[in-house]
C-alpha cells in the first residue's frame, strides 16, 4: 500500500479515474435501489452519476494526452488514507437516510482529495482540471446536504419520507412488536405458574429464562421463514428474524429479571409491575405505529394480558 503523499502524478490521475468510476456505479446503484420508491431522490443520484461519468470521461482525456493509452489499476484500497465505505448500496430495499449520509460523505470525501491533489500537481493542466473537478465536487456536497432538506419540493419529501416510514414499520416495526408481544404475554402463563407453584424464585426464574429464550429463538425462525419478503416488501428474512427473535427474548426476560431478587414476594411484586409497564409499552407501539386507537390498543393489550396472568396464576395454584 501506497500512501497518497507517494503518488505521482501519473498514478494521481489513475486513481481519480478509479474513483470516478467507483462513484458513478455507486450511484447507479442508487438509483436503482431507490426508483421505485423514492423517484424524485433517484433522479437526483441519476444526474449526479451522469456528472460522475463527466469527469472520469476528463480524466481520461488528459492522463491520454499526459501519459498514453494504457491507465495503471490503481484503488482507494491501495493507497492509504482512504475512508473505507460501507456498502449500503448492497442492500435492498435501500434506507433513503442512509443513502443521503453515504452521498454526503463520498462528496466530501472526494473534494478533499482533489484538493490535496492539485495543491502537490506541478503540471499547470492536471492542476487546472483537479481544481475544476474540486470545485464540481463542492456543488455535488452541497446537493447530497439538500437532498435532506429543500433540495426536494415539500410535497415530494413529505411523500418519500412517508415511505420511509411505511418500510421502517413493515421490516421492523412490525416484526419487532409480534416478538415483544409474544415475549411478553406467552411467557406470563408458565412464570407465574412457577412461581406460585414454588414461591422460589430462583426455580421461578429458570423456567422463565427458558421459556424466552425458547420462544425467542421459535418466533425467529417463524418470522424468518414466513416469507421471503420479495412480494410483501417486508425485507430481509435475517432481519425480521432477528428483530422478532430478540424482541421476544427481551419481552420474556423483562418480567423474569426480578425474580433473581432472593424475597419471593418482593420479586413478585417487582414482575407484576414490569408486566404492566410491558403492556403500556406494547399499547403505545400500536398506538404510534400500527394506527390503532389508544383506548382499543390498550383494551386489546391489557387483556390479552391479563387473561395470560391469571391463567398462570390458576394453574400455579392448583
Amino acid at each position: 500500500m501506497k500512501h497518497f503523499n507517494e503518488l505521482t502524478e501519473r498514478e494521481v490521475l489513475a486513481l481519480a479515474i478509479t474513483l470516478e468510476e467507483e462513484d458513478e456505479r455507486i450511484y447507479e446503484n442508487f438509483v436503482d435501489g431507490l426508483k421505485e420508491q423514492y423517484p424524485a431522490s433517484a433522479s437526483i443520484f441519476r444526474g449526479m452519476a451522469q456528472e460522475e461519468a463527466d469527469h472520469r470521461h476528463r480524466l481520461i482525456e488528459l492522463y491520454r494526452a499526459k501519459f498514453g493509452e494504457h491507465i495503471p489499476l490503481i484503488r482507494r484500497e491501495d493507497v492509504g488514507g482512504f475512508v473505507k465505505r460501507k456498502p449500503i448500496w448492497l442492500l435492498r430495499p435501500l434506507g433513503l437516510d442512509a443513502v443521503r449520509d453515504q452521498a454526503e460523505i463520498m462528496e466530501l470525501e472526494t473534494k478533499r482529495f482533489y484538493r490535496s491533489a492539485a495543491r502537490r500537481a506541478t503540471d499547470a493542466a492536471i492542476r487546472q482540471l483537479l481544481d475544476d473537478l474540486a470545485t464540481e465536487e463542492t456543488r455535488h456536497e452541497g446537493l447530497a446536504e439538500q437532498l435532506t432538506s429543500e433540495q426536494l419540493p415539500v410535497d415530494v419529501r413529505h411523500e418519500e419520507d412517508e415511505v420511509a416510514r411505511r418500510l421502517f414499520v413493515l421490516q421492523v416495526v412490525q416484526p419487532g412488536l409480534a416478538g415483544l408481544m409474544d415475549g411478553s404475554v406467552s411467557t406470563l402463563a408458565p412464570l407465574f405458574a412457577a412461581a406460585f407453584a414454588t414461591q422460589l424464585t430462583w426455580s421461578t426464574f429458570l423456567v422463565g429464562l427458558a421459556a424466552s429464550i425458547g420462544a425467542g429463538i421459535s418466533m425467529g425462525f417463524a418470522e424468518a421463514l414466513s416469507d421471503d419478503g420479495s412480494l410483501t416488501g417486508r425485507g430481509a428474512p435475517l432481519l425480521r428474524g432477528l428483530v422478532c427473535g430478540l424482541m421476544t427474548t427481551l419481552g420474556g426476560l423483562g418480567h423474569t429479571l426480578p425474580f433473581l431478587i432472593p424475597q419471593f414476594h418482593t420479586a413478585l411484586i417487582a414482575a407484576i409491575a414490569v408486566v404492566l409497564v410491558e403492556l403500556g409499552a406494547i399499547s403505545f407501539i400500536r398506538h404510534r405505529y400500527m394506527d390503532t386507537p389508544w383506548l382499543s390498543a390498550t383494551i386489546q393489550v391489557m387483556l390479552g394480558g391479563v387473561l395470560v396472568f391469571l391463567a398462570g396464576v390458576f394453574i400455579g395454584n392448583s
